[in-house]
């Protein structure tokens, strides 16, 4: 089959590799009809390179048609629809069970001492093949693939899979109150639904902060009051809170991350990372600050007293004086962490199966072939072409 794999920094290739195979009686085949690229996808892009190995299979927000089951798989068949979680949950453990896929204690990565493996992520999180591919191996066929009606088009479930759920549990986490007000930094695909999942659960007021202009045209579209950072610079806080009462918002979400600008040290050694044997890069990413924290100092600055941060977007390093992969990866509060998105499946798919209200149809701004892979994630990287969200179809 064909696969999109990592063998190096910004070196994304398509290559055919083996079909995968049913390993144990809980398994599912799945072959793949859609499969998103996201914004954590630039990470291995960029900087996560001393915990991929070269042939690794990427992507993490795949759906398609089931092709064969395991022995013990008892709820799903061949030609039954499915999107599939970008966390690989068991779905019976104490974690799962209370709602925390995210920290499966069935498939915790204790080598590294992080919480859930991913589909198609680094070593750090179990280096399980992806879903940018024309077919996957899907464990815990009983209980984590997500079962999608016959009919409408994929672009109405596909995003089940990672940026629905990532974008209900940051608003969720955000505790906006009735007819509050929040501020999303960052209008990406994860900021962008934010905003739409705020507008729609009854937010007062919302407010997205970018500085490219597709993406505030976007989210301004959906009824949020968009801020270009651009123009505004280093008095966006003081215009945040004139918007606000002057107390600023009651919730703030960080959907930025490590991608935010600024920070030319933090800049400086995320190039440096690429540039080191894969063991020292391992060591200074686990341990040296090469996070880029503009986005969240923003967001402790800009929200009232009393108020709430949400931090969506992914941090990826030991930055002192925030140890911010342990606050991310164990979800301490403030709120963050890694989206729980069984535990979400539930709100969302009357949103996706009944009408369309947060605009899933659309959302993709492209749909390519799986062997334009490459030029998708450069495009996306330089934010190019209007490139805010592509779907690869294989």
């Amino acid at each position: 089959m064909k696969a999109v794999t990592w063998h190096g920094k910004r070196d994304i290739r398509v290559d055919t590799v083996p079909d995968p195979q049913i390993s144990e009686p809980t398994d599912a085949i799945v072959r793949v009809t859609s499969s998103g690229i996201c914004g954590s996808d630039l990470h291995l892009y960029e900087v996560l390179g001393p915990f991929l190995e070269e042939g690794d299979i990427l992507g993490h927000e795949p759906m398609g048609v089931v092709e064969e089951v395991g022995s013990q798989v008892t709820s799903l068949r061949p030609g039954d629809r499915v999107v599939i979680p970008f966390n690989v949950s068991c779905g019976t453990c104490h974690m799962c069970r209370t709602g925390l896929h995210s920290q499966c204690e069935t498939t915790q990565v204790h080598r590294h001492g992080t919480g859930a493996a991913l589909f198609g992520y680094t070593r750090l999180y179990g280096q399980v093949p992806g879903g940018q591919a024309e077919y996957m191996r899907v464990p815990f066929a009983d209980t984590l693939p997500v079962k999608v009606p016959q009919g409408p088009p994929d672009a109405r479930f596909v995003y089940l899979s990672d940026v629905l759920p990532t974008a209900w549990q940051a608003v969720e986490y955000a505790a906006v109150p009735p007819e509050g007000s929040v501020c999303v930094l960052g209008l990406g695909p994860i900021g962008d639904m934010a905003c739409r999942v705020a507008k729609f659960r009854g937010a007062g007021q919302v407010i997205g902060v970018d500085l490219v202009p597709e993406r505030l045209e976007r989210a301004r579209a959906y009824g949020a009051t968009v801020l270009d950072l651009r123009e505004h610079g280093d008095r966006l806080a003081e215009v945040i809170r004139g918007m606000t009462g002057g107390r600023g918002p009651d919730s703030v979400i960080d959907a930025v991350g490590m991608e935010a600008h600024g920070a030319p040290a933090a800049r400086f050694a995320h190039n440096l990372v690429g540039m080191l044997p894969a063991g020292l890069a391992e060591k200074l990413m686990e341990r040296a600050g090469v996070d880029r924290l503009a986005a969240l100092r923003m967001a402790i600055d800009v929200v009232r007293r009393g108020g709430t941060i949400s931090v969506t977007g992914v941090y990826g390093g030991m930055t002192d004086p925030l140890p911010m992969l342990t606050l991310f990866d164990k979800q301490i509060q403030l709120r963050m962490g890694q989206a729980n998105v069984r535990r979400w499946i539930d709100d969302l798919m009357p949103l996706v199966s009944d009408g369309d209200p947060l605009g899933t149809e659309g959302f993709a701004t492209h749909e390519v072939a799986l062997d334009d892979a490459p030029w998708a994630y450069r495009t996306f990287q330089a934010k190019d072409e209007g490139m805010v969200k592509t779907l690869l179809k294989p």
